[in-house]
């Protein structure tokens, strides 16, 4: 579960491990916000003091790096690409073959306060809209646990998310202080 910890301080993922992945992901041609950039503090669900360093990585790429304070040689490093939709910024990075080797998508938005909040999609509700056959995809095997792959291309997928009325998709996985300098 190593590669989930680095995800989910990026809240690429759920603790549960049932994830909502995509056959597409966000094309890089889209800037992150400037003020993503940088370093960032919270807490796992243990106590212990996180850091995530967000940097870029390429054109319209990023990189994600993930450890426990203090730990920095033990860290984890993801690429991902940003797309801003309706009123929210979404990410999204490849998953390694062992995970079913699709992409996450995650929204986040970067609050007054000046924190980075992080949001994950809910499997229950993608999973009414399949059944309803509103957007198409399959149970997908990621690991040892079942999630969903959606095959729907992606602006059919934000057209659902950009949707007010479907604000209780996102489920906030993690907030972030700005590391002081």
């Amino acid at each position: 579960m190593k590669a989930w910890r680095a995800l989910i301080a990026l809240s690429f993922l759920l603790l549960s491990g049932c994830l909502v992945t995509f056959e597409e992901s966000i094309p890089a041609r889209e800037a992150a916000p400037p003020q993503l950039l940088g370093v960032w503090t919270s807490k796992n669900a243990w106590g212990e003091p996180l850091e995530l360093e967000i940097s870029r990585a390429g054109a319209g790429s990023y990189k994600a790096a993930s450890y426990r304070r203090g730990h920095r040689e033990q860290r984890d490093e993801y690429a991902f690409t940003v797309s801003r939709h309706g009123n929210r910024w979404y990410m999204s990075a490849g998953l390694p073959e062992k995970y079913g080797g699709h992409n996450v998508m995650a929204g986040f938005e970067l609050a007054q306060s000046g924190e980075l909040v992080v949001y994950n999609l809910d499997l229950d509700r993608f999973n009414q809209w399949v059944e309803q056959g509103a957007l198409k995809g399959q149970k997908n095997q990621a690991g040892k646990d079942e999630g969903l792959l959606i095959t729907s291309p992606l602006d059919q997928v934000f057209d659902y998310l950009d949707n007010p009325a479907n604000s209780d998709v996102f489920l906030e996985v993690a907030r972030y202080q700005r590391q002081p300098r």
